[in-house]
């Protein structure tokens, strides 16, 4: 089973060389410290910055340099800063190659839930609904269960949506499943995790075809 930073370190390997990606708030961030060596990318935030690096050591934090969910980011050489309008082009214009997001249901259609829970206070929306209207690929990043240990990958969301059928790849703590007309089709396991665990913890379709493989980290 992964924790968080594992996700993120699984989810890195999807990253190429010369990607435009844009990080979502919550595990997504944390991507951007597990980019394979070699591979060339600019990590976009929505609030205006393109070139941001892994997130700085203690003590060495610049509480001017942010990120969407106000954690304070690095910035590599060749950064830039611009307004959220320019930002916001830059996303519908269909210029960011992956979008990496946190969720709170996704659905076996791709539909995707991050924003909102009814009667809970939330400070908006941010950038999600653009991100999912104008990405071709997205992958979420999430826990495979809530703290009540229900399924967070649903036949069908319950939540307010963000997007619908948009979700390419899920990684969770359990596995990396890609969403498919038919379900989730699983693509690999966690360490240590069985596919009989995986069936129990997925509440929507789940394909299952042949040897499922450990995951490489």
């Amino acid at each position: 089973m992964l924790d968080k930073n594992g996700i993120a370190k699984r989810i890195a390997r999807e990253v190429k060389n010369g990607y435009y990606v844009n990080l979502g708030i919550g595990i997504p961030t944390l991507v951007a410290n597990f980019v394979p060596e070699g591979v060339d990318v600019e990590f976009q935030s929505e609030n205006g910055v393109l070139g941001m690096g892994p997130f700085p050591y203690e003590g060495e934090e610049d509480a001017d340099l942010i990120n969407a969910g106000k954690q304070t980011v690095t910035t590599l050489p060749g950064a830039s800063f611009f307004d959220s309008a320019t930002s916001f082009g830059m996303i519908r214009g269909q210029h960011v190659h992956l979008t990496i997001l946190g969720a709170m249901e996704v659905a076996d259609n791709g539909d995707i839930a991050n924003w909102k829970i009814p009667g809970k206070m939330v400070k908006g929306m941010g950038g999600a609904m653009d991100l999912v209207a104008s990405a071709d690929n997205i992958i979420v990043a999430m826990m495979h269960t809530n703290k009540a240990g229900q399924s967070k990958l649903l036949k069908k969301c319950t939540l307010p949506l963000t997007g619908v059928n948009c979700v390419k790849k899920i990684v969770t703590n359990l596995a990396v499943l890609e969403v498919t007309g038919q379900g989730f089709k699983l693509l690999e396991r966690a360490p240590g995790v069985s596919v009989e665990e995986i069936k129990g913890a997925t509440e929507g379709r789940l394909i299952v075809e042949g040897d499922i493989p450990e995951m490489q980290l």
